[in-house]
């Protein structure tokens, strides 16, 4: 193993126990884990606290889901005690094999349904979905990349969006949807953000073209049609939606129930329109790729509210109020890195 620094041999993380209320999550001293062959060791500077947190610990899982979630959160009691699905820091130490990274190296990673990332320091895949952090933002802002953009990046690299492409977002301003309406206007289309009328001025500065206030009007009523729906919410099943779609189109299901999954492939063989659920495995290339956008400019952070890892239980209750616009950031590590500004 080859180290930056003279590593300490316990880190703090917050840790849970059992499942529940956001009370459930404490800190803890844990022994760093060493990094294995083809493994990096990441000192944490920030990760965030997303839905994907509130739902494994508080075991809220889409309907008909939980025997699966059972298997990758445990049944009785969590697997993986440390939650944290991305983390922004520095390389600290490199297993065997390891040659695409070294000691102090910037990087942002995903750790999907690992977890981990609350915690001062955390092992990741060094072929997995991991790169450099832009060198124009802090690790605050680099984290906010990550779970949204890498889950919109990898939705849409299974459809073809163009200049013109019509697409809605439903859910436009969590950390999926804000990432999704940046994506999809990147490549071009008309972009129509279905969010609270409190966000309008949020989702319009990320590149909405249209937003319709959910509150006060169905975006499914009327003779409005899209090429792409893109579902963060989990309230727009096919049979919902699927007057809205052109033909050819797509729902693309970020949030969805197992009858959803179960019935994906009928109704697109049926339709002949792509209803999918699987965003399949998007890694380094797809995280390479919105750093490139952020460091010209072309993708913004959006961060709602940031808190200290001592904070962490005040991160969980905020996220579980549903009302998070954007990324809730955990400052694991206080010390900010040298960056250049555009």
């Amino acid at each position: 193993m080859t180290t930056n620094l003279a590593t300490p041999r316990t880190m703090t993380a917050a840790v849970y126990r059992r499942f529940g209320a956001p009370e459930e999550v404490h800190l803890d001293q844990r022994a760093i884990p060493a990094p294995k062959p083809g493994e990096v060791l990441i000192r944490v500077h920030a990760s965030t606290v997303s839905i994907a947190d509130h739902r494994a610990r508080a075991r809220d899982i889409p309907a008909g889901l939980g025997l699966l979630a059972a298997a990758g959160l445990g049944l009785f009691r969590p697997s993986r005690p440390i939650l944290g699905m991305d983390a922004a820091g520095v390389i600290e130490a490199v297993g065997a094999g390891v040659t695409a990274f070294a000691p102090g190296d910037r990087v942002i990673a995903m750790m999907s349904g690992d977890f981990g990332a609350h915690a001062e320091y955390v092992c990741v895949r060094a072929d997995g979905a991991i790169t450099r952090a832009p060198t124009t933002m802090t690790f605050e802002e680099a984290v906010t990349l990550v779970f949204g953009g890498i889950t919109a990046e990898g939705f849409f690299r299974k459809v073809a969006i163009g200049p013109g492409t019509t697409v809605v977002v439903n859910g436009a301003s969590g950390a999926v949807g804000t990432a999704a309406v940046q994506l999809a206007k990147h490549r071009g289309a008309h972009v129509t953000a279905v969010t609270s009328g409190k966000n309008t001025e949020l989702v319009t500065s990320l590149g909405a073209d249209r937003v319709i206030d959910y509150t006060r009007q169905d975006f499914t009523a009327g003779d409005d049609t899209y090429d792409v729906i893109v579902d963060c919410v989990g309230n727009a099943p096919f049979g919902r939606v699927e007057a809205s779609i052109n033909p050819g189109g797509a729902l693309l299901l970020v949030i969805c129930d197992l009858r959803s999954m179960l019935r994906s492939r009928g109704q697109s063989r049926r339709s002949g329109k792509l209803v999918t659920w699987d965003v399949g495995k998007p890694g380094a290339d797809e995280l390479a790729h919105i750093v490139s956008l952020a460091e010209s400019g072309r993708y913004r952070p959006v961060i709602d509210r940031a808190y200290d890892l001592t904070d962490i239980v005040d991160a969980h209750r905020y996220v579980d109020t549903g009302r998070k616009r954007g990324n809730v950031v955990l400052r694991v590590t206080r010390t900010e890195p040298d960056i250049t500004r555009p």
